[in-house]
């Protein structure tokens, strides 16, 4: 029997929209790494920001940005976690009610980040599995877990072929970043003597349970290497901007049958988690070298939903709104100033409207926003601890930066 019944007259009514790359970790970060390309982002602000967190500050973090998601109408996320306390955000996930598959971002090759985040190869693989032992399937099936090794020249040729083997023996996923940068990619292919998603191939990482951020930098063969493969890329338009990263060829890949979601990154590289920015960029940023219609906004849509469920390899349960699949489901209120009026609904969601339109946040049939408010949720303290956290953690990493 129904407990309630909500009346949607006049309103849009999407599936959750479902981000397959995000970093919880670092959106207490937000605006504290500006104007540095990947490398040097990554060595002199992220990673050592990253170090000094402690499982309240990541706590802290983890519950702003899950909540900034909700907000915005995000229902799904795979999130990369972090070498140290991933524990603090499953609680978070399990708490705030996102559907969220979560892994502990493995490193275990000295590449300019702190002792801290350089663990022996098989402390990393033993940490994650007991996580993956402890959390997934954990909130009846709403969160799960994912092998997450941070990127190639962070991780040895053992831990990538290992994490590989154990992530498809389990039928769980291989999570990692791949060829987002230049300098990054010609730094692959000076080491391990090949091209970054060809390495990954070659080591037999590259499957249908592979979820590849970024992907700016490709050669021919690797984009037949994807598509053959299965893997599934993550299109992160902001986060490649605004680290000036490049722009991934999207619809090179789409056509050459590469499976591709949509998502965010991190508050430390988009600023915000807004999947409708992403929607719209994405929409956009391609026309210069494409064409204007490269991508229908029907298309963008698809990839911000189904495209992410895919990804995850729950598009039988979530990613569109047909009888038998988990209720996750958004409602948005398109009576607006800025998007009045609209002959097309795919072009309203992905040009016109945004995050802060959406009135109602449904996961697994329970209500996390009702009318543009999160549900039993105080945001004054949320505020408030993010504010506390994020200063001790950011001067902490500064003294350890000069030193």
């Amino acid at each position: 029997m129904l407990e309630e019944v909500v009346d949607c007259r006049g309103q849009l009514v999407i599936p959750g929209l479902v981000q397959p790359h995000v970093h919880l970790c670092q959106t207490l970060f937000r605006g504290a790494a500006d104007g540095l390309p990947l490398l040097d982002w990554l060595r002199t602000r992220i990673w050592p920001f990253e170090a000094a967190h402690t499982a309240s500050s990541m706590t802290a973090s983890a519950q702003l940005g899950v909540l900034e998601l909700l907000r915005s109408g995000t229902t799904t996320i795979l999130d990369m976690g972090s070498v140290r306390h991933t524990e603090a955000i499953f609680d978070v996930c399990a708490r705030a009610g996102i559907r969220a598959t979560i892994g502990k971002a493995m490193m275990d090759v000295d590449h300019g980040q702190p002792a801290e985040l350089c663990d022996e190869t098989g402390r990393a693989l033993g940490e994650s599995t007991e996580l993956a032992d402890a959390w997934h399937g954990a909130a009846n099936g709403r969160l799960r877990y994912a092998f997450a090794p941070r990127f190639v020249l962070s991780c040895s040729e053992d831990l990538l072929v290992q994490t590989s083997r154990v992530a498809r023996d389990r039928g769980l996923l291989f999570h990692t970043h791949a060829s987002e940068n230049v300098d990054e990619t010609a730094l692959v292919r000076a080491e391990r003597g090949m091209d970054n998603v060809a390495y990954l191939h070659h080591l037999g990482a590259l499957h249908d349970h592979t979820v590849l951020a970024h992907c700016v930098w490709l050669t021919e063969h690797e984009k037949q290497l994807l598509a053959a493969s299965g893997a599934h890329v993550v299109h992160c338009p902001s986060s490649n901007l605004k680290l000036g990263s490049g722009v991934a060829a999207l619809p090179e890949l789409l056509d050459a049958g590469v499976q591709v979601g949509l998502a965010a990154d991190g508050a430390a590289c988009a600023n915000n988690l807004d999947a409708f920015m992403e929607m719209r960029l994405a929409g956009l940023i391609h026309n210069p070298r494409f064409g204007p219609g490269c991508l229908e906004a029907r298309q963008v849509v698809e990839m911000a939903t189904l495209g992410g469920a895919r990804a995850l390899g729950l598009e039988s349960e979530i990613g569109s709104l047909e009888i038998g699949k988990r209720a996750d489901v958004v409602v948005i209120s398109p009576d607006q100033l800025h998007a009045t009026p609209s002959q097309d609904v795919y072009s309203l969601l992905v040009y016109a409207l945004r995050g802060h339109d959406v009135r109602d946040v449904f996961v697994d049939g329970v209500a996390r926003l009702r009318g543009g408010i999160l549900v039993d949720v105080d945001v004054g303290a949320v505020l408030e601890a993010a504010h506390d956290a994020a200063a001790p953690v950011i001067a902490m990493a500064a003294a350890a930066i000069k030193t």
